[in-house]
């Protein structure tokens, strides 16, 4: 998977870094790799509940901040481990709009392993940028 897991930016939370060549590309790797957080074995999360939302912001960094904490809201509020499978973004009017279909199920301890609670993602050190035609963010998650 297009992420990594930074040692060295934060000690009591969990920070990695995504890209992507597209900006789709980024957030898929992004919530990739906030399932890989959350549990050991990300591939064991069957695809059984599929829940489509949209959100917009006027900020593309923020737009990705957002869609991290739609997947853990859904993780705390329905239980739900979640893959992003299709993100489709637009930038309209000066705002960026994202259309989202992700799907996975409930958590289930018996066959989830998981490593730690996610509770939010943090601002501290987040950014997005677009680089040598890469697509890349780092973010802290508070767990």
């Amino acid at each position: 998977m297009p992420y990594r897991f930074l040692e060295d930016i934060a000690t009591a939370d969990v920070a990695f870094e995504a890209w992507g060549e597209t900006q789709e590309e980024l957030f898929i790797s992004s919530a990739a790799a906030l399932l890989a957080t959350m549990v050991a074995d990300p591939q064991r999360v069957e695809r059984q509940t599929e829940v489509s939302f949209s959100l917009e912001h006027e900020e593309f960094d923020l737009l990705l901040f957002s869609f991290l904490q739609e997947l853990i809201f859904y993780k705390d509020a329905r239980r739900l481990l979640l893959n992003a499978d299709r993100v489709q973004i637009e930038e309209r009017e000066g705002c960026f709009h994202l259309a989202a279909v992700v799907s996975g199920e409930q958590i289930d301890a018996g066959r989830h392993r998981l490593l730690v609670d996610v509770k939010a993602v943090t601002l501290h050190r987040f950014r997005v940028l677009f680089e040598d035609n890469l697509w890349q963010a780092v973010v802290v998650l508070d767990v």
